[in-house]
Formats: structure tokens, C-alpha cells, sequence
């Protein structure tokens, strides 16, 4: 939910929240127990720590929302 609410954030220019919601979900990921995930779930939370990096914040939403959306799927097939 966290992730889905930074990309709402950055969409709607409210950076600031999305910047607190991105934190939330960042402090989330490392209560994650990396050895009892699948490979690809371990591969979308690296490339989750990369994305602070990006310049552009529609860059940011767009793939955020893509993360929760897979994270979201993943939770549901388990």
C-alpha cells in the first residue's frame, strides 16, 4: 500500500507525501527475510533501492506502481 501511495503522491505533485510513503516502504523492505523469497521478488526489492536515484518523478510514479502492482500479485499467488 505504501508504494501505491507514492505513486499517487508523485502523480498528483504532492512530493513531500511521497517522499514519507517512499521511506515507510523502504523501512518495510528491510523487515523482508530475503532467504524465504522467490528470486524474482528478491530482484524487484533490489532494484526498489534504486529508485531514489531517478530524476524524474513521473519516472518515479510510473514504476512504483508497476513494483506494487507485482508485489501485490505476488502476495496474492502465495
Amino acid at each position: 500500500m505504501d508504494l501505491k501511495r507514492v505513486a499517487l503522491g508523485y502523480y498528483r505533485k504532492s512530493t513531500k507525501m511521497a517522499e514519507v510513503f517512499l521511506g515507510e516502504a523502504i523501512k518495510r523492505k528491510k523487515e523482508i527475510d530475503l532467504v524465504t523469497v522467490k528470486p524474482y521478488i528478491k530482484n524487484l526489492l533490489g532494484k526498489l533501492d534504486n529508485i531514489e536515484m531517478e530524476k524524474d518523478k513521473q519516472k518515479i510514479a510510473d514504476n512504483i506502481l508497476m513494483y506494487s502492482i507485482l508485489f501485490q500479485n505476488a502476495a496474492l499467488v502465495k
